[in-house]
């Protein structure tokens, strides 16, 4: 027997690797089972090479829990190792200087671990003593039996063993005893291990029998040696790219297509990278391309191996040039990792782009959950910017796709204002928004469908980058206006008339978080009377809030819209000339009061003129005090008469719903009261 220290100049490694790992203590099991692996594949290619002449018979890693004896043993019957080379690689960590390294990265003991391939050592995180009992493929290799219990003392022994190949037998600490259960396990082999080249054996398979599941005699083997990604695409048909799909995510829709990776210069790629139907909910298909390093999965999350962009697709990404223990600052300055998302992105766009032009039929059909990740890319990444907008789609409210340079030539002709800019018109729902697309449309103009989650943002940017082009909604102004070629000609109503007018119109319109302003303009007979129009700036600025948090001081503003009166039209000329009529008794000692006023008011502005205001007498300026108190309340007597109207009048009331009804701003009691009223009026 043997004893001795195991060579590491610091006695901090246990310590660093039980504390630091703790919150990823079950990659254990995937660094015990990837050593396991690597010497199976190791004694392949010294049969083919002609080394090792005996049978290699099945080659395969076996898993198994004993919970009475609170084991965990991971046996492989690969190359095992000779009593020297268990001194060499298991006990001679120790190198120069470790200690300084040590001490750098006790805060990353990942790092400590990618760094000197010390992955058997991860088996300390969850074990109190761990075994090792192998014999060489060597005719003349004697077995060996090395224990540890967590420090740097360890025992080496000779030992019995008949078959050629290692176990490691770990002793699960106390606290980690749910590390033998079956389910554990399970979890943890479907995660790391399910696509590793040599089989992975975890007990027998089970089947449902006298009313509950027993063991067969059939080993359960829980991978998939060869998966789609490492054969060639000549080998793979369509239904074995959605099988795999679908292994991968078994709840998933089908995907809209896939890509298949595969380069061996001047870095090591390969995988199958899918298109998945997104629905616009990024935040949930975000983090599902699963990066692997030799069939050994590392992480799920891979930014900075992809674009940010990149990571709403779905798939798998392998690459021995990536190590299993990644960081975050690794990925970032390695320039193998900048070559592999460069060379993703380019094949990503290549792949689109032979979609488009082989069919579009097809991309067309694809679109509407493509579009998402376009924006996204477009938004995000400049290079995907240049290389995407020619194949970007818009698609219009009947249905129909075109590119943007297609709907520019479309509309051009009829939809350029008297700036010169082409005017895209768009709705955000076609129900709610029907009836301002119905009149966009009888005006001639074409109208796109943009309502989803990043078109607030991706219009911004092709106005920023297409100064020529502007986006409207059809609700953001009367059509007269959406696509202004002349002055609008100016209203006749007087001053006095769009004061009354608004006066009894505006009680009328408050809701709760909206406000409203009126406005008056001439738009001819054939145009509705009263229109709720939303400003264009106003509403995508708040919708843009929504995702963008700098941007949070306009999604706090109240929404605002305007009610724009059509001077031309009988009903609120109707409304007016009635309302002045019946108004005419209450209104009249009201204003003639408010000119009495008025006229004093101006006669001691007047004798004022042109004097300083230290030199106004006192007198003066009271007398104006008192003026201005009188007039506020004679406004307000003159604004609550015209108030108290506008209330009463069904006509008012009626002109003003249906305003709303249209924009799907009337809801709960107004709208009942609305549908009462309609009654009362038929």
């Amino acid at each position: 027997m043997t004893q001795g220290k195991i060579g590491v100049s610091t006695g901090d490694l246990f310590p660093i690797i039980k504390k630091f790992l703790y919150s990823d203590h079950e990659i254990f099991l995937r660094e015990i089972i990837s050593n396991a692996v690597d010497a199976t594949r190791k004694l392949r290619v010294l049969a083919n090479s002609g080394d090792f002449k005996e049978e290699i018979g099945n080659p395969r890693v076996t898993v198994k829990a004993d919970k009475k004896a609170g084991t965990l043993t991971v046996s492989d019957n690969g190359i095992g190792m000779t009593r020297d080379e268990v001194e060499r690689y298991i006990n001679q960590i120790a190198f120069s200087g470790a200690e300084e390294f040590l001490q750098k990265y006790k805060d990353n003991a990942a790092a400590i671990i990618g760094h000197f391939g010390l992955g058997f050592y991860s088996a300390f995180m969850v074990s109190d003593r761990v075994e090792i009992l192998t014999r060489s493929y060597r005719p003349d290799a004697a077995p060996v039996h090395w224990t540890c219990d967590g420090t740097p003392e360890y025992t080496l022994d000779d030992a019995e063993k008949e078959t050629r190949g290692t176990d490691i037998i770990m002793h699960i600490a106390d606290d980690e005893q749910d590390f033998l259960e079956d389910n554990k396990i399970n979890e943890l082999l479907e995660k790391y291990c399910k696509f590793l080249p040599v089989e992975i054996t975890f007990g027998k398979k089970k089947e449902w029998k006298d009313g509950g599941y027993r063991d067969t005699t059939e080993d359960n083997i829980i991978n998939d040696t060869n998966p789609a990604w490492t054969r060639k695409p000549a080998d793979l048909k369509e239904a074995d790219y959605t099988d795999f799909y679908h292994r991968l995510y078994p709840s998933a829709r089908d995907p809209l297509f896939h890509i298949h990776l595969n380069v061996d210069y001047p870095f090591n790629l390969t995988g199958i990278l899918y298109f998945p139907k997104i629905d616009n909910r990024l935040e949930i298909q975000k983090n599902k391309i699963q990066l692997y390093c030799n069939q050994v999965y590392v992480t799920d999350t891979v930014e900075g191996i992809v674009p940010d962009y990149l990571t709403l697709l779905h798939g798998v990404i392998d690459s021995p040039d990536i190590p299993l223990n990644v960081s975050r600052s690794y990925l970032q300055s390695d320039r193998n990792v900048k070559k592999i998302s460069s060379h993703i992105t380019k094949k990503v766009t290549d792949s689109l782009t032979d979609i488009f032009n082989a069919s579009r039929v097809d991309y067309e059909a694809k679109w509407d959950d493509l579009k998402v990740f376009f924006q996204y890319g477009i938004l995000s990444d400049e290079k995907f910017n240049e290389r995407a907008k020619a194949i970007f789609l818009y698609k219009n409210t009947d249905g129909k796709y075109f590119t943007g340079d297609e709907y520019e030539n479309l509309v051009k002709p009829n939809q350029t204002d008297k700036e010169g800019k082409i005017v895209h018109l768009y709705a955000t729902d076609p129900l709610e928004q029907y009836t301002y697309i119905q009149k966009a449309k009888d005006k001639g103009y074409d109208v796109l469908l943009l309502g989803g989650q990043l078109d607030p943002h991706f219009i911004n940017h092709v106005e920023h980058e297409n100064p020529s082009r502007r986006f409207l909604r059809v609700d953001a102004d009367v059509i007269d206006k959406l696509v202004p070629k002349n002055d609008a000609p100016s209203t006749t109503w007087s001053v006095i008339d769009r004061h009354d007018a608004t006066s009894i119109l505006t009680p009328l319109l408050r809701a709760d978080g909206a406000s409203y302003n009126v406005n008056f303009e001439s738009l001819g007979d054939a145009q509705e009377p009263l229109t709720v129009t939303r400003s264009e700036f106003a509403r995508r600025m708040k919708e843009m809030s929504a995702m963008n948090p700098t941007m949070s001081f306009y999604g706090a503003m109240d929404d605002h819209y305007t009610l724009v009166v059509n001077t031309d039209h009988r009903l609120a000329n109707t409304l007016l000339a009635d309302a002045q009529s019946a108004l005419a008794d209450a209104l009249a000692p009201v204003r003639a009061a408010i000119d009495a006023a008025n006229a004093r008011k101006a006669d001691i502005d007047a004798l004022n003129k042109d004097k300083k205001e230290e030199e106004i007498p006192q007198v003066d300026k009271d007398r104006s005090l008192e003026i201005d108190k009188e007039l506020d309340d004679l406004n307000h007597q003159e604004d609550d008469i015209l108030a108290t109207y506008g209330k009463e009048s069904k006509l008012a009331g009626q002109l003003v719903d249906l305003a709303l009804l249209a924009n799907g701003l009337l809801k709960g009691e107004s709208l009942a009261r609305f549908v009462k009223r309609s009654f009362d009026l038929i």
